[in-house]
C-alpha cells in the first residue's frame, strides 16, 4: 500500500504542540459552557462526564496509531505519546473535578464510594495505573527502562479496557454510545493479540530502540 504524503520534517515539532493545543479545547470549552450556567442538568457531573469520555477517547486513539500504519500505511506515531499524555491530563481532570467539584475533598465519602461502587474502584484502579505510563512517556525513561519500558506500556490496553467499562457501568443506560467505546477497544486488543500473525507469524520482539525510534520517525 502506498504512504500518503508525510509533513515535511520541519513541521512536526509544531504539529505536536498544535496537537496538544487543540486536544485540551474540549476542556476548556467544557469548563467555559459550565462557567457559565450552560451546561444542561448538574454541570458538575456533566463537566466530569465529559472529561472522563475524551480521556477515553484519546486513549483509544493512542491504540490506533499502531494499527493504522499497519493497515493504511498512516504512520502517526510521532502522535503517540501526545496522545497518550493528553489522555493522561483528561484522566487527572476528571479525577480533580470528581475529588473537588463534586466531593469537596470528603475524603471519607470518596473511600467509601470507591469501596462500594464498583465504576468507581475500576475508574480508580485505571487512573493509578496510567500515572507510571505518563511519567515514563519521555526519552531517558525509554533508555533507561529498555524492554522493561515497552513491557510496562502494554498496560495501556488494561487501562483503556478498564476505562470503557467504568464509562458502560457509570451511565444509568447502556445505549449504543457506551458499547461502541467496548467494541473498538475490543477490536484494538484483539489486534494486538493477532498482529503477529497478520505481519507473517512475528518479526522478533520489539525493542525499545524502535521505540524511541518511532518517537522521532516521519
Amino acid at each position: 500500500m502506498a504512504c500518503l504524503p508525510t509533513l515535511p520534517r520541519k513541521y512536526h515539532a509544531a504539529s505536536i504542540w498544535l496537537l496538544y493545543a487543540l486536544g485540551l479545547v474540549p476542556a476548556a470549552w467544557g469548563f467555559w459552557l459550565g462557567a457559565t450556567g450552560r451546561l444542561p442538568g448538574n454541570p458538575v457531573k456533566e463537566f466530569e462526564h465529559l472529561l472522563g469520555l475524551w480521556a477515553l477517547r484519546f486513549l483509544i486513539a493512542t491504540l490506533a496509531v499502531t494499527p493504522i500504519r499497519d493497515l493504511f500505511a498512516i504512520n502517526w506515531v510521532r502522535y503517540r505519546r501526545a496522545l497518550g499524555l493528553l489522555a493522561f491530563w483528561y484522566v487527572l481532570m476528571h479525577f480533580l473535578t470528581y475529588m473537588l467539584l463534586d466531593q469537596y475533598l470528603n475524603f471519607s465519602a470518596i473511600l467509601v464510594d470507591i469501596a462500594k461502587r464498583p465504576f468507581i474502584t475500576i475508574g480508580m484502579a485505571a487512573f493509578v495505573l496510567l500515572i507510571p505510563l505518563a511519567l515514563t512517556s519521555n526519552a531517558w525513561s525509554i533508555r533507561r527502562l529498555g524492554m522493561r519500558w515497552v513491557k510496562l506500556h502494554r498496560l495501556v490496553y488494561v487501562i483503556a479496557a478498564a476505562g470503557a467499562l467504568h464509562f458502560a457501568m457509570s451511565v444509568k443506560v447502556v445505549g449504543l454510545e457506551p458499547w461502541t467505546y467496548i467494541g473498538l477497544v475490543a477490536l484494538l486488543l484483539l489486534y494486538r493479540l493477532a498482529r503477529p500473525l497478520i505481519r507473517g507469524g512475528g518479526r522478533g520482539k520489539p525493542r525499545a530502540s524502535a521505540f524511541r525510534g518511532q518517537e522521532r520517525s516521519a
